[in-house]
C-alpha cells in the first residue's frame, strides 16, 4: 500500500463523491493508498485541515505557506502548541518561493525561520516548499534545521546538486506527479539518484495530477500512479517500492507510527 505524503484534503474536489471526504478516502484506499498527510497552508484554515485528520490513517501538519502573503503570521509558541495535537505530525509547509514572490524575501525568510525553530523545539519534521530559491533554502536549513528530526523537500523540482545537499542534511526527497511529465527528464535523473530509503511520494492534490490524469483535479488515489511510475524508473517491483516509501514515511513522521 502507498502513502500520500503530502496532500491538501481540505481543498480537493469532492463533487464526484457527493461532497463526502470519506468517499474520496475510500477511493484512495481502493486504489492502494492507505495513509495520507493533510498539509496546512495557513492558520485560518488549519482547523479544517485538522478536521480532515479525524479519519483513520490520515495525519495533519501545521504551518503557513510562503506564498500566503495575506495569511496571519504565526509564532514559534503557537506552532508548538498546535503541534501537540495527537494527529499533528509535522511543521509546515514552509520555505521560500522566489518564482512568484521575489519582492517578499524578507517576510518569507522570517516566517521560514519561525517554522524551523518550532520544528527544532518539537522534534517534528518540517515540510519544505522551495522554488527558485535553492541556495537560500539550503543556507537556512544548515543554520536552523534540526538534523535529528530533519524533514522533507516536498514536490521536488530542484537540481541534482540541491538534492545531494538536502540528503547530506538528512532530509528526505518527495516526488509528485511532475516526475511523470514529458518534459521532466532532469527531475527523473534526480529520482534515479535518490536512495530508496530517503524517497517519498505525494500528490500535492488538488494540484499537479500525474500522467495519465493530467488536466483533472488531483486527489490522493493518484499517488499510486506516481508510485508505479517511479518503481519502473528505479527498476524495482511496485510492491517493493510501495513498502519502502511507506516505511520511509513512518520513519520520518514517526509520531504517526505511535
Amino acid at each position: 500500500m502507498f502513502v500520500d505524503s503530502h496532500c491538501h484534503l481540505d481543498r480537493i474536489d469532492l463533487e464526484p463523491y457527493g461532497s463526502d471526504l470519506s468517499a474520496a478516502i475510500a477511493a484512495a484506499r481502493e486504489a492502494g493508498v492507505d495513509s495520507m498527510l493533510s498539509v496546512s497552508v495557513d492558520m485560518e484554515t488549519f482547523p479544517s485541515v485538522l478536521e480532515t485528520a479525524a479519519h483513520d490513517n490520515v495525519w495533519a501538519s501545521v504551518g503557513v505557506h510562503p506564498l500566503e502573503d495575506k495569511a496571519r503570521e504565526t509564532t514559534v509558541d503557537e506552532l508548538i502548541k498546535l503541534s501537540s495535537h495527537e494527529k499533528v505530525v509535522a511543521i509546515g509547509e514552509t520555505g521560500l518561493d522566489y518564482y512568484y514572490a521575489q519582492d517578499r524575501k524578507q517576510q518569507m525568510t522570517e516566517r521560514f525561520i519561525t517554522h524551523l525553530q518550532a520544528a527544532s523545539q518539537t522534534k517534528l519534521p518540517v515540510i519544505i516548499h522551495t522554488r527558485d530559491a535553492g541556495q537560500d533554502t539550503l543556507q537556512l536549513l544548515e543554520q536552523h534545521a534540526d538534523r535529528d528530526s530533519a524533514g522533507v523537500i516536498h514536490c521536488f523540482t530542484e537540481t541534482l546538486d540541491f538534492a545531494k545537499a538536502a540528503l547530506d542534511l538528512d532530509f528526505y526527497i518527495s516526488f509528485s506527479g511532475i516526475v511523470t511529465f514529458r518534459n521532466a527528464e532532469s527531475l527523473r535523473e534526480v529520482a534515479r539518484y535518490v536512495p530508496m530509503d530517503r524517497i517519498l511520494i505525494e500528490t500535492d492534490s488538488p494540484y499537479l495530477a500525474p500522467v495519465p490524469h493530467r488536466g483533472k483535479s488531483n486527489e490522493p488515489k493518484y499517488v499510486a500512479d506516481v508510485g508505479r511510475f517511479l518503481a519502473e524508473l528505479k527498476g524495482v517491483a511496485v510492491d517493493e517500492f510501495a513498502e519502502a516509501t511507506s516505511a520511509n514515511f513512518y520513519r520520518l513522521f514517526s509520531k504517526a507510527d505511535t
